[in-house]
C-alpha cells in the first residue's frame, strides 16, 4: 500500500511516526446507488470516511499546512465496491490513509543538468543531416 494502512484498532498508519486515532476519523454510510436493484436501493452499504485536518491534534504545524494547501481543510474518501458494509469501511480506511500519505509526501527538488557532450554533438549532427535532406530537395534554380 506504500507506507498507509489500516492498523487493527481502527487507527490509521500514515507514516512510519504518524498514526491518526480512530476518533479523529468520521464514518458515514449511505445506500450505494447504482446497479443492484433492491438491495442497492435500501442497504447502507457505500461508506465515507473523513478526516478534518483542521481540528487533528496529531499534526504537526508543518504537516497539517502541507495537507490543507495539497488536499483541503477536510480529506474524504469513500468506497461502495463491495456489497458488505465492513468490506467497504475496510476499503474507504485504506483509501483515506493512501490520500494522507500522499499528500503528506514531499518531492525532492530537481537540480538541473547539463546535456552531455555526446548529446550536443548528435543535436548537431541530426540537424545538418536534415538540411542536407532539404537542400537535396530544392531545385536547380533556386
Amino acid at each position: 500500500m506504500g507506507g498507509a494502512r489500516l492498523n487493527a484498532d481502527g487507527s490509521l498508519q500514515v507514516r512510519a511516526r504518524l498514526t491518526i486515532p480512530a476518533s479523529e476519523v468520521q464514518l458515514r454510510v449511505t445506500t450505494s446507488g447504482g446497479p443492484g436493484g433492491q438491495h442497492a436501493n435500501r442497504s447502507l452499504t457505500k461508506v465515507v470516511a473523513s478526516f478534518d485536518v483542521t481540528t487533528s491534534t496529531v499534526l504537526s504545524e508543518v504537516e497539517r499546512e502541507l495537507l490543507i494547501e495539497r488536499l483541503g481543510h477536510e480529506v474524504r474518501a469513500s468506497s461502495s465496491r463491495f456489497r458488505s458494509q465492513s468490506a467497504n469501511r475496510t476499503a474507504a480506511l485504506e483509501a483515506l490513509a493512501l490520500k494522507l500519505h500522499a499528500g503528506l509526501l514531499r518531492q525532492a527538488p530537481r537540480r538541473a543538468t547539463r546535456p552531455t557532450r555526446a548529446s550536443q554533438t548528435r543535436r548537431v549532427d541530426e540537424k545538418k543531416a536534415r538540411a542536407r535532406i532539404k537542400q537535396s530537395r530544392r531545385s536547380l534554380e533556386d
